[in-house]
């Protein structure tokens, strides 16, 4: 009895075995193409990307040949004209979802943008050898150190401010080394290791306005104050690096629109309200500003720069495209050498202003970053940032009236706009 006790046991032991390993190969055979599958599903988009990539530098090939390529000798590249080249080895500079200081505006990923081929464009100036200095965020704090540098503007000069504080951020993500205030109209990025302030106040017409709120996005009409530009200017006659960005409040959105300009005060009782033409208006305030530095800017400390006219990207049959879809699903540059949407007048007018206080011994740089942007209709937010209240459906299949086509997404555009400061901070 025992003996067949024994057996049994055996047998069942064998049984149990048996069972066990063949659940293991079972398992195995499961995993092993659960595994292929998302191998598959990886090489799909690996192989998807590499499409995009590929389809981008074809593009670039086709264009180079057409190029016209300025003189080798020529003293000085001029950075402003070149063209955009597909680089997803460089760029992007930093990563948008692990900025602390991103805007919701501006985090196009964050808000559901899909494609990246956005943030990995490089600028290539023309010329051989003529190419923009790497950005190195250590030594643009070495040269900031115990100083203060201060974008003056509007939501444009705010959305470059963003992409600088991101790009020097990337190189001290340590957080015992910055620190982030906000004070109404001013933002403040502090490297506390080298004592180097990196700010924004917001300011998006110069003079005293009704739109000095930065809470208040857009104007029904605007209303600035010819004589006042004294509260803002107390925010940046410190500074010894100024950049000054003022276009896009400037400019005419209706045939009718026009600039109310304010001449004395309410409490002096000898207020008086004229309306003039929005270009009108801008030079009023470009007047007031230009004397204003010819009497206040220490020039061997103070270093100031004008950025030039940002480019909106809203009337897509200026490419070839749909107007009624705006900037939206673009996904490529505009790859038309010289191509011009933007209007250059304002620029012109502050280049002439700004002329005037070259016999003081006070020179101001413009930015020329217009050029450059004028071919990225891709790289706008569109429908992809943070909206006061979520799109619906139908509102996102309506472009014209949603779609943020002004804005840049960042990483993107405003980086390379930084990539010129630097450059001018540093070698120019």
């Amino acid at each position: 009895m025992t003996n067949l006790s024994s057996q049994v046991g055996v047998l069942r032991r064998g049984v149990i075995n048996s069972l066990v390993a063949f659940s293991i190969i079972v398992s195995f055979i499961i995993l092993f193409y659960k595994g292929q599958e998302v191998h598959v599903a990886i090489g799909v988009k690996h192989e998807h990307q590499e499409l995009q990539a590929k389809m981008a530098a074809e593009h670039h090939e086709q264009l180079r040949g057409k190029l016209p390529v300025p003189d080798a000798g020529q003293e000085e590249c001029n950075w402003s004209t070149g063209q955009w080249v597909y680089d997803n080895v460089s760029r992007p500079l930093y990563s948008g979802l692990k900025c602390t200081f991103m805007f919701p505006e501006v985090a196009c990923d964050k808000y559901g943008r899909k494609d990246v081929m956005y943030q990995q464009w490089r600028w290539q100036p023309h010329g051989h050898g003529c190419d923009l200095p790497r950005f190195d965020a250590i030594r643009l704090l070495e040269k900031l150190k115990n100083k203060r540098l201060v974008f003056v503007g509007d939501s444009l000069n705010r959305n470059q401010w963003v992409s600088l504080v991101c790009m020097v951020e990337a190189s001290i993500p340590d957080a015992r080394h910055k620190m982030h205030s906000i004070n109404g109209s001013l933002l403040s990025f502090k490297a506390l290791e080298y004592n180097a302030t990196i700010d924004f106040y917001w300011s998006p017409l110069l003079l005293e306005s009704n739109g000095d709120s930065p809470t208040v996005q857009w104007l029904e009409y605007k209303i600035i104050r010819a004589d006042r530009i004294e509260k803002h200017a107390s925010a940046w006659r410190d500074a010894d690096i100024i950049i000054f960005n003022s276009y896009v409040w400037w400019r005419k959105h209706k045939a009718d629109m026009r600039m109310k300009v304010m001449y004395g005060s309410f409490e002096d009782g000898d207020a008086r309200l004229n309306e003039v033409e929005m270009i009108d208006g801008f030079e009023i305030a470009l007047k007031k500003l230009t004397k204003w530095l010819g009497e206040n800017i220490d020039k061997n400390k103070t270093r100031i720069f004008f950025a030039g006219s940002s480019p909106t990207h809203s009337w897509a049959s200026n490419w070839g495209g749909e107007d009624s879809n705006k900037c939206l699903n673009e996904t490529e540059p505009i790859y038309k050498d010289g191509y011009k949407g933007a209007d250059y007048s304002m620029m012109e007018k502050a280049k002439l202003y700004f002329g005037t206080l070259e016999e003081k011994g006070i020179h101001i740089q413009i930015l020329n970053i217009t050029e450059l942007s004028e071919y990225r209709k891709d790289g706008h937010p569109t429908v992809f940032r943070k909206q006061f209240h979520p799109l619906t459906k139908e509102q996102i299949m309506n472009p014209a009236s949603y779609a943020d086509c002004i804005h840049w997404c960042l990483p993107g555009v405003p980086d390379v706009w930084n990539e010129f400061l630097y450059g001018y901070l540093m070698y120019k």
